[in-house]
Order: C-alpha cells, then sequence, then structure tokens
C-alpha cells in the first residue's frame, strides 16, 4: 500500500436501526446480505443499537434461525470469527409467515415494539422476494401502519427488475408511490456498489488532466462490457422470462453508461447526482430497428467449452424452453444527443457463456495525425485507451504510445496500470456493503430514482417491441466472445471490440 495516501475521517457507524428483511431464507440474504452486515460490523459501521428479523415463509425458532445465520455465515462470509458472528447473531430475530397475511404483519409489528427487545425505532424493510412480491409487501407494510414515520424513518429496499418494460416499471412506481414518498423508496442496483464504479466519478471529477478530454473532441468511441462466463445457472425459469436486455442492459449497462458519460453534478448531493444520471439517459437518441442486426444484435448461445469443461447450450439448460427465443447476449450502438457527445457512439454488449468474466468501461480517443510519421516503419498507430476495470482486477489501465529504444523510430504500445489491490489492498467485499450503510444514513446518491427507472425503460421499448416475435436471434458457441454479428454492428463503423485482458 502506498504510503502517500491522503488520511481521512473514518465513516461513523450508521444510525442506530432494525433491518427486517423479507425472504430471509433464501439465497440473496445468506450469499449477500447477511455476509454484508457481518463485514460492517467487522469495520465497526453498525451502530451498537442495530437489530435484524428475518421474516420467511418457512416455521423455525429464532435459535434455529441463528444456527442456519451462523452456518451461512461460515459458508459464503470471509474470514468469519466467532466474537463478531455472535455480536449479529445476537440481535437476529424471526418470524414465519406468508407475505399476503395480515397476521405475519401484526406479528411483525409486535416484534418491533417489544419493549424488552428495545430494538430501535428506524427500520428498513428489505424486499428479497420476487417482483410479483413487491406490491404484496409494501402494502401489507402500509395497512399495518409499519411504513408511519412519526417515531423513526422508514425506508424500503427493492430488488431488481423494476417492472418488465415500460408500462410495469410505470405500474410498480405508482404501486409504491400509493404507500411511500420517493425519499423512502431506495431501488438497488448492486452494480453501483462496487467500489470502481463509484470511483468513475472521482476519477473523471476530481482529476483535472481527464476531464478536459472528455468529449467529442478528443474521444473517438466508448465500449462498456459485462461479460460472464456462466451461464443461467439455476435461474434458468426466471431468465427465460427475461433475458439480457432487461436482465443486465436496462439497469446495469445504463447505470454504467450514465455515470461514465453525465454532466459534472453540482454537488454530490443525492438528487444532483441522480439528475444528471437521468439527463443522460434522457439524451440517448431514440433507437430506430429497420433490420435484425441494424442497432443492436441479440444473440443466444450454443454447446460449447468454457474454461476447458463441455457445457450445454442455453436451450438444453434446465427450466429453459427446448424452442426459446430468449437472448444470453445483447450488443447495442448508441448515441447521446448533447453538446458533450454528438457524434461519439456509445457500444455496448453482454452475455452469459463468453470467453472470460470481465466488466469494463474502454474510452478510446481519436487518433493522432499519421503525417509525422510517413517515413516511418508505422503502417498505423495503435490508439490511445482508458480502461476502467470493474471485474475482476479492479483497476484503471492507460494505454499510450511510446518509442522503442535504438536507431529506428519505431513506437510500442506501453500500458501505465493501476489495480486497487495493490495500491489500497482488499477487503471483504460482497458488493452490498455500502449500499447497505448508505440506505442506513440516508444517502439515495447509488439508487434509482422513479424517473431514471423509466427512462432507461424508454430507450430499449423499440428493441423489446422489434425482439417480441423472436426475429434476428443468432447463435454462437458457449466459450466465444458473442455472435458475428457483434463483430459486425461495430465494424460497420471501422471498428473493433475490445477484448478484455489485452
Amino acid at each position: 500500500m502506498a504510503d502517500d495516501i491522503k488520511t481521512a475521517p473514518r465513516p461513523v457507524p450508521a444510525d442506530p436501526s432494525t433491518m427486517v428483511i423479507f425472504g430471509a431464507t433464501g439465497d440473496l440474504a445468506k450469499r449477500k446480505l447477511l455476509p454484508a452486515l457481518y463485514n460492517l460490523a467487522t469495520e465497526s459501521l453498525l451502530p451498537e443499537q442495530f437489530a435484524v428479523v428475518g421474516v420467511a415463509r418457512q416455521t423455525m425458532s429464532i435459535d434455529e434461525y441463528r444456527d442456519k445465520v451462523s452456518r451461512d455465515l461460515e459458508e459464503f462470509g470471509t474470514a468469519v470469527t466467532p466474537g463478531r458472528c455472535d455480536w449479529l447473531e445476537s440481535r437476529l430475530a424471526y418470524i414465519g409467515g406468508e407475505f399476503d397475511a395480515p397476521e405475519t404483519f401484526r406479528k411483525l409489528a409486535e416484534v418491533l415494539a417489544d419493549p424488552e427487545a428495545k430494538r430501535p425505532a428506524n427500520c428498513l424493510f428489505y424486499l428479497a422476494v420476487p417482483p410479483n412480491l413487491f406490491g404484496t409487501v409494501v402494502r401489507q407494510l402500509g395497512d399495518a401502519g409499519l411504513l408511519d414515520e412519526r417515531h423513526g424513518w422508514r425506508r424500503v429496499v427493492i430488488e431488481k427488475p423494476f417492472g418488465r418494460d415500460l408500462k410495469t416499471a410505470r405500474e410498480l412506481n405508482q404501486l409504491l408511490a400509493e404507500e411511500l414518498d420517493e425519499h423512502q423508496i431506495y431501488r438497488i442496483d448492486h452494480y453501483l456498489g462496487k467500489e470502481t464504479v463509484q470511483n468513475v466519478m472521482a476519477f473523471r471529477f476530481g482529476n483535472g488532466i481527464f476531464e478536459p478530454v472528455w468529449n467529442r473532441r478528443y474521444v473517438d468511441h466508448v465500449q462498456i462490457t459485462v461479460a460472464e462466463t456462466v451461464g443461467v445457472e439455476q435461474r434458468g425459469a426466471y431468465y427465460d422470462r427475461t433475458g439480457a436486455l432487461r436482465d443486465v442492459v436496462q439497469n446495469h449497462m445504463f447505470q454504467l453508461l450514465a455515470i461514465t458519460a453525465m454532466e459534472p453534478p453540482n454537488s454530490f448531493e443525492a438528487d444532483a447526482v441522480r439528475d444528471e444520471r437521468e439527463k443522460l439517459l434522457r439524451a440517448i437518441h431514440p433507437l430506430v430497428v429497420d433490420g435484425p442486426a441494424s442497432v443492436a444484435v441479440r444473440g443466444q448461445y450454443t454447446a460449447g467449452t468454457v474454461d476447458w469443461e463441455k457445457v450445454p447450450g442455453y436451450r438444453e439448460e434446465p427450466h429453459v424452453a427446448a424452442d426459446s427465443h430468449t437472448e444470453t447476449y445483447a450488443a447495442i450502438k448508441l448515441k447521446v444527443d448533447n453538446w458533450r457527445w454528438a457524434g461519439v457512439p456509445f457500444y455496448l454488449r453482454t452475455g452469459k457463456r463468453l470467453e472470460a468474466r470481465a466488466s469494463e468501461i474502454v474510452v478510446q480517443f481519436r487518433p493522432a495525425p499519421f503525417s509525422l510519421f510517413r517515413e516511418t516503419p508505422m503502417a498505423n498507430l495503435d490508439p490511445n485507451q482508458l480502461v476502467i476495470r470493474v471485474q475482476p482486477n479492479e483497476g484503471i489501465a492507460l494505454r499510450f504510445l511510446a518509442k522503442v529504444p535504438g536507431p529506428d523510430v519505431r513506437l510500442g504500445t506501453v500500458r501505465m496500470d493501476f489495480s486497487y489491490a495493490d495500491y489500497f489492498g482488499l477487503k471483504s467485499n460482497t458488493g452490498y456493503e455500502t449500499l447497505l450503510y448508505d440506505v442506513m444514513t440516508g444517502d439515495s446518491t447509488l439508487f434509482h430514482r422513479a424517473d431514471i427507472v423509466e427512462t432507461g425503460w424508454t430507450v430499449v421499448e423499440p428493441l423489446l417491441d422489434a425482439w417480441r416475435n423472436g426475429d434476428g436471434l443468432a447463435f454462437y458457441p458457449a466459450g466465444a466472445w458473442g455472435p458475428s454479428e457483434a463483430d459486425a454492428l461495430i465494424g460497420r463503423d471501422g471498428r473493433q471490440w475490445r477484448m478484455p485482458g489485452d
């Protein structure tokens, strides 16, 4: 770790609060939420007055629930120590019941108000439940009087997907607005909890050498890649109704795009930042689909080899229709109609069963004039690129040209590479720590606002309409970088995809 890192005041512990987890026995709770709470406790970022109430359908005693949490932390936590584990487990309570039963919420109200337990009045309700239950749980909370803020704040966290299209997103927002004020709603996107994503704003706006060239005069194009080597795993039934466009592009990738390209906010207050993110999405030129691969490509993986292991095709995965037309890959070309980015294309791609796992943002700068090198052996010059690696190996690399030692004028590509692990060290992290802490402190900067969600759906609506009947589906073998049509999409502009790791 470098010795010149500026020291800053440590964050203070979050507000005293009670976290209620609906779906407390599910995958999200055991793999992400509880390990994140443990990590926050280890960093002394949870208050001493803190409690967790799990709510799920299963019937079990408090001791049984605590034993389950202990086992889950051992399996999914990192470097778990008994003392800190005991601290968290001693603050656990559990309620078994159906999410649509008023009796469940009457029990919850009694547990929260129990004078002997002395649980904090501030409440964070985390809906780790299927999307079709969001409205049910919120209405039941309202009917039980649990959203009343007279004696402490009430905040509700919901996971994506925030609707399936513009119509259902508006319906969900309207439903939430009937029971909650917007400041109480925290639409969570775990991608925005990643350190590197947050660092994009710090990198852009905190360094005077980059923001002056962050525009159409100097940038040739921008690529954003979110690539996975895994298939749909056990999520076949969900994924076959969803697809890559809904699952990744409309939320994760659009937020990466917004943070990369937005205008500087006038402060880092939540709504100032979210205003600029929404304005950027609103500035995206409407997509006009006049052919199967005119502005976007949809693909689906077939059988192949990933990491030296043979894997089945998407249609052979469990709970996937044998004739499914759901896309597991999507590539899109977007244009942003504002002064900063006019004429600069943004290429987005995401897919499952690709060659390598990588999420990155690539800013490629315009080439230097070749005239100076016309008498040299240089046939062409590699472009300057700034690569922001979101995962894995989080960091930032700058690629530029330097003279190769020797009597001739020969240029070689060199890299300046910054790695978070090398410079700051690594901490146990699930991606949810920052987001949970922000909910407890009332900072909504990294969360979606209703208008941001609806604007994102507005952008992809033409593609949803065009892809509804399954036309134009391309195929790629598992272990490739996607269908050849995606190479053609960017190739028509005289450009090519950057291979992560290059």
